[in-house]
C-alpha cells in the first residue's frame, strides 16, 4: 500500500468502482489507461511545443532556441504519458509493479535523453566562442554523458532484478580488470583529451599533417575518441584521439600564426657547367643592376687578396682566389629574392646555400625564405614565379640544369665525334 500513499483519493474510489470480474474487462481496462495517455501526449506536445517556443522566442540568447531545434520539447512531451501510466497503474488489478518498472525505466530514459540534449547545447554554444578554438570540451562532454548512460544502465538493471543500485556498484569492484579493458580506449583517449588541452597541441582549424594515418588537412572536430581531420582533398580521416601521443604529427600553425610559409627547394646544377668567369663576362655580369654593386665590391676585394699574396692578374686561376659562374649565380638569386616584396626578408631567414650531391643528381643549389602569405594557392604562385625565373637566368651565367636524359645526349654525341 506504500505504493498508493501518493495517489489521489478520486483514483482510489475509481479503482473500487470499476468492474474487473470478466477477462475482457481487464484488458478493456489496460486499453483505457493506455488511450489515455496516447491522448494526453496528442494534446500535450502541441501545446507544450507553442508555450515553449513562444517562451523561447521572447529570451535573446541562443541556448533556448538550440535545446528546442535538439528535440528537447518532445522528450518532456513523453513524460506526460509516462506520468498518467505510472497514476493509471493504480487501476489496474494485476501486474501493477512491473507495469510501474517499465514506466520508471521509460521515465528515467527521457530524463537522461533530456540531460543529454542539455549538454550537447552547451557545447554547441561554447564551440561558439572563440576559446574553444584553444580549449575544445566536446571530449569531456562526451565522457560526462557516457558516465550518466553507465549510471543509467545500472539502476534500469537494479530496478528489473530488484535490487540496490549500490549493491551492484560494490560488486563491480570485482570486475574492475574487465572493465579496464573494456573502457580502455575511453581512459587513453581520456588522457590525450587532457594532455592535448593543457599542452596546446591540437585546436580546431589547425592544419595538421599525420602520415601514419593519411592525414593531411584541417582539424574539423575534436571529440574523445576520435579527431576528425578534412584533407584537401575533402576527404575525412578519422584518427584516434590517443594516437596524438603515440604517433608524431606536424602542426602547421606556428606558420600560419607567424604570417609566412617557408620556401625550401633546390636547383640540381649540372657541375660540368661550373666553372671560373671570365673578364668579359664579369663585365657583361656588371650590367645586370642587382648584381653591380655586389661584383665590384667583390672584385676590389679578390684583387686586394691577390695583391696581398703577391699574385698578378694574369696568373694560373688556381693561384689566387677567383669569382665563379656559381658564386656570382647566388649573388644574383639572393639578390632577386631580397627586391620581390612577397618574400619576407625582415623577420624571417633568406639564404641560397649549395647542399651536398646525393648521387650522379648534379648540385643541389637550395632556395631558404619565407613568403609574406600563408595563403596555399598564392603561395605556390610566388614559388612558381621564383623557379621559373631562376631556370630562365642559368643560361645567362653558363650554368646548365642537371637532367639525366640531356647528360646521356651528349655523351652519345661526343661518342658520335669519335667515331
Amino acid at each position: 500500500m506504500a505504493a498508493e500513499e501518493h495517489i489521489p483519493a478520486w483514483l482510489l474510489a475509481l479503482k473500487d468502482s470499476l468492474p474487473v470480474g470478466e477477462s475482457y474487462q481487464v484488458i478493456a481496462l489496460y486499453v483505457g489507461v493506455i488511450l489515455v495517455a496516447l491522448l494526453a501526449y496528442a494534446i500535450g506536445r502541441p501545446i507544450l511545443e507553442r508555450v515553449i517556443t513562444s517562451l523561447s522566442c521572447k529570451t535573446r540568447n541562443r541556448w533556448d532556441d538550440y535545446f528546442i531545434q535538439r528535440g528537447a520539447v518532445r522528450d518532456m512531451a513523453m513524460l506526460l504519458p509516462a506520468i498518467i501510466l505510472l497514476y493509471g497503474s493504480v487501476l489496474l488489478p494485476y501486474g501493477q509493479a512491473a507495469f510501474r518498472k517499465a514506466v520508471y525505466i521509460w521515465m528515467l530514459v527521457e530524463v537522461v535523453s533530456l540531460i543529454s540534449k542539455l549538454i550537447d547545447t552547451s557545447i554547441q554554444i561554447y564551440e561558439e566562442s572563440a576559446i574553444s578554438r584553444r580549449r575544445p570540451l566536446k571530449g569531456y562532454a562526451q565522457l560526462v554523458k557516457m558516465s550518466i548512460y553507465i549510471v543509467a544502465g545500472i539502476v534500469i538493471f537494479s530496478l528489473i532484478v530488484e535490487t540496490s543500485p549500490w549493491a551492484l556498484l560494490s560488486g563491480l569492484g570485482a570486475l574492475s580488470a574487465i572493465l579496464l579493458l573494456i573502457f580502455r580506449e575511453t581512459i587513453l583517449s581520456f588522457v590525450a583529451s587532457v594532455s592535448i588541452a593543457s599542452n596546446d597541441l591540437l585546436r580546431k582549424g589547425d592544419w595538421i599533417q599525420m602520415d601514419s594515418f593519411g592525414a593531411n588537412g584541417d582539424v574539423v572536430d575534436i571529440a574523445l575518441h576520435t579527431v576528425k581531420v578534412q584533407n584537401f582533398d575533402k576527404t575525412i580521416t578519422a584518427v584516434p584521439t590517443h594516437k596524438f601521443l603515440d604517433n608524431s604529427f606536424v602542426n602547421w600553425r606556428g606558420m600560419q600564426e607567424c604570417g609566412g610559409r617557408r620556401i625550401k627547394r633546390a636547383i640540381l646544377i649540372d657541375m660540368s657547367s661550373i666553372r671560373f668567369a671570365t673578364h668579359e663576362e664579369i663585365e657583361r655580369w656588371t650590367e645586370i643592376r642587382t648584381l653591380t654593386h655586389y661584383i665590384m665590391d667583390k672584385e676590389l676585394e679578390i684583387e686586394e687578396a691577390n695583391r696581398r699574396a703577391n699574385i698578378p692578374p694574369d696568373e694560373h686561376p688556381l693561384n689566387g682566389r677567383r669569382q665563379t659562374n656559381l658564386g656570382i649565380f647566388r649573388a644574383y638569386v639572393r639578390s632577386y629574392l631580397t627586391e620581390r616584396s612577397d618574400i619576407d626578408t625582415e623577420r624571417m631567414t633568406l639564404m641560397v646555400r649549395q647542399l651536398e650531391p646525393e648521387g650522379d643528381t648534379g648540385l643541389p643549389l637550395e632556395v631558404y625564405c619565407f613568403t609574406r602569405t600563408t595563403n596555399w594557392v598564392e603561395y605556390e604562385g610566388i614559388q612558381s614565379d621564383i623557379f621559373d625565373h631562376l631556370l630562365a637566368a642559368l643560361p645567362f651565367f653558363g650554368l646548365r640544369v642537371f637532367q639525366r636524359n640531356a647528360l646521356m645526349d651528349r655523351r652519345q654525341k661526343f661518342e658520335d665525334t669519335l667515331l
